[in-house]
């Protein structure tokens, strides 16, 4: 595992009615034949009346006696007529009684190569394969180096499926900044528009919709099944890359554990199977042997040490999704206790916190500051219990039979706003106390959700907040990644770079460090950093950066020189459009009116 690379496969809804589970219970029959490879037969004219059939055809005839069969064999052999025997790179072999041979060009209009579908086997497929489709997007990423811009355009394929309502699932990865997005049916050569509705980061799900009604003809959206069993046969379709039309790949489940979601950096239900994920395969739906939608593929394991290690989002993951959005007319996330918690599995630690020999749970080391459970739940005390549920020691609670899962299971159940009862031992005593459960708030975000990155210019030294991704450009950063935030707005605020001019001499060097105070003020966040500038009337604006560094710029100065830096590097504003409300009567935005770039219909 050590060098196993995590792949999001990416190539270059409340349950359905019941009227589609009947549909789909008809079919099962023809599942069986999903996974088989349809049987040709080659058609050579030998003459105008012998073919050959192909090896399918006789399993189905009588079997002859061995005698039988030596008879015509030797008949065969005594022929005296030349017969023709089968020809390659168009020339064929004569043979006659004399044992001689001699070849002659072929006359290629006395021959037929055909491929023909065995007629033994021509059983039509299962139906639920019509509901999966091919999903093409247009992306168009945010240029961090350069914020007030976006980087050049680039198209990439998935997968996806239908479900009940009229709408289309895939993964959230494949649709990520999108410009546009279109679905193509199984066998259709129209790509239909699509419109996003919802994406999960944090799941990896994308929901859409198509209003053309030609795209919803004679289909039967999927119909989803239940959490599969360890060693259940599962079967994966989509579009993977190796060609164009519908792939399928079958394999059983391997494992089922709360498991870490590549593209949205949470931990969360999956199922691991060791069907093939490919490039391409992500979005697109995995089925049980009752030709049941059990999960969506979404990642794979690569690297020298693994094998046939492909991940689904269970339908316990898309139910929370679908509901999500049904509740609340958008996707709010999965809520989290606010809690950093470790093992308790040494006895001496047991010990001195005073729990008894049949008491179990994990030790709660800090609370996130923006946590609802921040005056509930203290640094010290043991989290026994969970919504009356035990905790083990090692952080895992039953699951099923014979089998235990991650107690943050338990709360990705939960909905956001939603209230769980907590059994805690504090100092000896069992507390009892119920906490409101909210998305988590990130010192740095992990997506930006399809927009611009914020950004403010002065004198030519570039402001922005960081994101996950910006961090992918500036490794400098690595250790603000797991920072906690102290309120719900904070920023995480760098300069990015300086745009060089004579009024910034001295500082060109300057890029990716944070900034701490502004005139002896701690920033908030972006906003308030640019609050500060607008208002500033002091004679120098300081900026106190991380190392001890310092910034100062006479502040009349400043202000008078941005906008001429923003003509000679191209720059449209000298601000994102986020912060155009707060400009001040100084700032080109006003005084040329705002001009808005890269923004999306």
């Amino acid at each position: 595992m050590s060098n196993g690379v995590w792949s999001v496969a990416l190539g270059a809804a409340a349950p359905a009615a019941e009227r589609t589970c009947s549909a789909l219970s008809s079919s099962r029959s023809s599942f069986n034949n999903l996974c088989k490879p349809r049987q040709f037969a080659l058609l050579h004219t030998l003459d105008r009346n012998s073919r050959v059939r192909s090896l399918r055809q006789h399993e189905h005839q009588k079997p002859r006696s061995i005698e039988a069969g030596k008879r015509e064999r030797d008949k065969h052999q005594d022929r005296s007529a030349a017969a023709k025997a089968p020809s390659f790179g168009g020339y064929e072999l004569i043979k006659d009684d004399t044992k001689n041979g001699s070849f002659r060009e072929l006359d290629y209009g006395d021959t037929d190569w055909i491929y023909k579908v065995d007629e033994v086997d021509n059983l039509p497929d299962a139906p639920f394969l019509d509901a999966v489709v091919k999903v093409y997007c247009t992306h168009t990423d945010p240029n961090f180096s350069l914020p007030w811009q976006k980087r050049r355009q680039y198209s990439s394929t998935g997968s996806g499926f239908m479900i009940s309502g009229r709408r289309v699932l895939t993964n959230a990865h494949c649709v990520e900044h999108h410009t546009q997005v279109k679905v193509k049916r199984r066998g259709d050569d129209t790509k239909f528009v699509a419109t996003v509705l919802a994406i999960g980061p944090e799941c990896d799900i994308a929901l859409l919709s198509v209003e053309d009604e030609q795209f919803w003809k004679g289909v039967e959206p999927l119909c989803f099944g239940s959490l599969p069993r360890l060693q259940d046969p599962v079967t994966v379709v989509g579009y993977p890359i190796g060609g164009d039309t519908i792939s399928v790949t079958s394999g059983v489940v391997s494992r089922i554990e709360v498991t870490s979601y590549v593209h949205g950096a949470s931990e969360l239900l999956g199922v691991q199977i060791d069907a093939a994920i490919n490039a391409g395969n992500s979005g697109g739906p995995a089925f049980n042997d009752k030709g049941e939608c059990v999960g969506i593929a979404f990642q794979s394991l690569k690297g020298a040490d693994a094998e046939n290690i492909g991940y689904i989002i269970p339908t316990n993951v898309i139910y929370h999704f679908l509901s999500d959005y049904e509740r609340n007319g958008k996707y709010t996330g999965f809520p989290a206790m606010g809690i950093l918690w470790q093992k308790l599995e040494n006895p001496a630690l047991r010990a001195s916190l005073r729990m008894k020999p049949d008491q179990k749970g994990v030790l709660v080391r800090k609370v996130e500051p923006t946590s609802p459970a921040l005056n509930l739940i203290q640094a010290g005390d043991v989290l026994l219990r969970f919504d009356n549920i035990p905790v083990a020691n090692e952080g895992t609670v039953p699951f099923r039979a014979g089998e235990r899962i991650s107690f943050g299971f338990l709360v990705s159940q939960k909905f956001s706003g939603e209230t769980a009862e907590i059994e805690l031992l504090r100092d000896g005593n069992i507390v009892k106390v119920q906490t409101t459960l909210k998305t988590p708030v990130r010192l740095v975000p992990v997506h930006i959700e399809g927009k611009l990155p914020s950004y403010l210019i002065v004198a030519g030294l570039v402001f922005t907040s960081v994101c996950h991704p910006y961090l992918e450009y500036a490794k400098i950063l690595e250790k603000a990644r797991h920072g906690l935030a102290e309120f719900d707005d904070q920023q995480l605020i760098v300069v990015s770079q300086v745009l060089a001019n004579d009024i910034n001499i001295g500082y060109e060097e300057i890029t990716n460090i944070l900034v701490q105070e502004f005139n002896g003020v701690k920033i908030r966040n972006l906003r308030h950093l640019a609050q500060l500038v607008d208002s500033c009337t002091d004679a120098f604006m300081q900026f106190e950066l991380d190392y001890s560094s310092l910034v100062v710029l006479e502040t009349k100065a400043a202000k008078a020189v941005t906008p001429h830096i923003l003509e000679d590097n191209c720059i449209p504003s000298d601000r994102s459009q986020d912060l155009l409300q707060i400009a001040s009567p100084d700032t080109t935005a006003q005084e040329n009116g705002p001009v808005l770039i890269g923004t999306e219909s």
